[in-house]
């Protein structure tokens, strides 16, 4: 549901699935709307192939029992950013009370949207998660890693591949012995829509190079403390990516496809490895190909455990919703209902980030062995933020995370070194400070 960037969430998420064509635009008026002393309430929605119209219908129902004195008027986004989706419906009077797992930088700002009150952020595990100016905007509910490494285990097999990469050094062997059958080492998206399917290689480079060594890292950056073009640790992060295109480890020809076609190209064994986010389980699990599927963290170099990973992803209540005490008590019971919980779980992969929560029992293997190693990470304290997924304060600027999934491509088809990728990210950072 959330990879914010889509998501995503996006952002999932997002995060993260092609959005199926929609119906229903628009909020209405600031004027309460009610019927039989019911206030109407619209909550935009999004469609996708784990989170279909009757998994919201269901969802909507259950938050809706426990919070008596609100109607629903369910919308739904046309298209896959919903954060645009809103933006246009803001423009013209139409913003909804309530929406799920959009980039909440600008609107809050703003003054568009309602913070939740430290009391209110009790349920959550990690209650300032993507804080501005001290204040949250989005509920924290979800943890999403990004990237993972899914792998085929057969494909490895074939390979002579053995074990599963610890280090970068053998991350790369791992490539090659893989190139060497003439299998196809990692499948890639990002055509039409969904360029943003091409960032993961980098996410995975910036966290292990660059936030690894600072964590904070981009804060700099939003201070004017730092640049892309004059940091040599983020310039390493994209000679990684750049080097594994050279070498024909990425299939720039893999650019052109959409998200689900880059899913299904990995589910068909088009290729050995798929850094995705957390997400991909749920599809993983469900529509069980016929190898085995394995998972690993993007290597460091010294092999020490790095987890990029984004939480957040929750809904978001408007300043001006017909009634915010109940819209932000709706979003309360929408997000905390152990039964939403289980349903996005098991629909869309979720780690959920809610105090308490145990997941169903029943999870496949893939989701299993990914929560794993987040928790791995988590307990050794090796979590850092996810290049491009920030939401908060220290995040990229309105805008750029798709202008650099747009300069990714360039970087795997070779029209730009990493020296011009960095200095076309800080131009274009200076222009969104205009």
């Amino acid at each position: 549901m959330m990879d914010r960037r889509r998501f995503l969430a996006l952002g999932a998420a997002v995060t993260a699935l092609a959005l199926s064509a929609a119906c229903a635009a628009g909020g209405g008026s600031n004027e309460p709307k009610s019927s039989g002393g019911e206030v109407e309430l619209s909550f935009l929605t999004f469609e996708t192939p784990n989170l279909n119209a009757a998994y919201w219908d269901a969802a909507i129902a259950r938050a809706s029992s426990k919070v008596p004195g609100v109607r629903i008027k369910k919308l739904v986004s046309p298209i896959v950013d919903r954060t645009s989706y809103v933006k246009q419906l803001d423009a013209s009077g139409q913003m909804p009370d309530i929406m799920p797992a959009i980039a909440v930088a600008g609107f809050a700002q703003a003054g568009k949207l309602a913070d939740f009150t430290p009391e209110e952020l009790t349920p959550f595990v990690s209650p300032q998660s993507n804080a501005i100016g001290g204040k949250i905007y989005q509920l924290p509910y979800n943890t999403q890693t990004v990237p993972m490494v899914y792998y085929n285990k057969g494909l490895f097999a074939e390979a002579g591949i053995t074990a599963e990469p610890k280090t970068y050094a053998e991350f790369l062997e791992v490539n090659a012995k893989l190139k060497a059958k003439g299998i196809n080492p990692i499948v890639l998206g990002g055509g039409g829509k969904d360029t943003w399917a091409d960032m993961y290689p980098l996410t995975a480079t910036v966290a292990t190079e660059v936030y690894k060594g600072n964590p904070n890292w981009l804060a700099d950056r939003v201070a004017g403390k730092t640049t892309f073009a004059g940091d040599p640790a983020f310039i390493r992060a994209v000679e990684k990516v750049v080097d594994l295109a050279r070498k024909g480890y990425i299939d720039p020809a893999g650019l052109s496809r959409s998200y689900p076609d880059t899913e299904k190209a990995f589910l068909d064994a088009k290729g050995a490895m798929y850094p995705m986010g957390s997400w991909f389980p749920a599809a993983a699990d469900s529509k069980k190909p016929g190898f085995e599927i394995g998972v690993f963290p993007w290597p460091t170099d010294d092999g020490s455990l790095v987890m990029p990973a984004y939480t957040g992803g929750g809904l978001s209540v408007s300043s001006k919703a017909k009634d915010v005490t109940l819209a932000k008590k709706w979003a309360l019971a929408f997000q905390t209902d152990k039964e939403n919980l289980d349903a996005i779980v098991k629909g869309d992969g979720a780690i959920i980030a809610i105090k308490g929560y145990q997941p169903p029992a029943d999870m496949g293997p893939v989701y299993k062995a990914t929560a794993e190693i987040y928790d791995r990470a988590l307990s050794q304290n090796a979590i850092t933020t996810a290049f491009s997924q920030e939401n908060g304060d220290a995040a990229l600027l309105p805008g750029l995370a798709d202008k650099a999934a747009l300069g990714v491509q360039d970087l795997i088809t070779g029209k730009k070194t990493a020296a011009q990728f960095a200095a076309f990210l800080d131009k274009e950072w200076d222009k969104a400070k205009q």
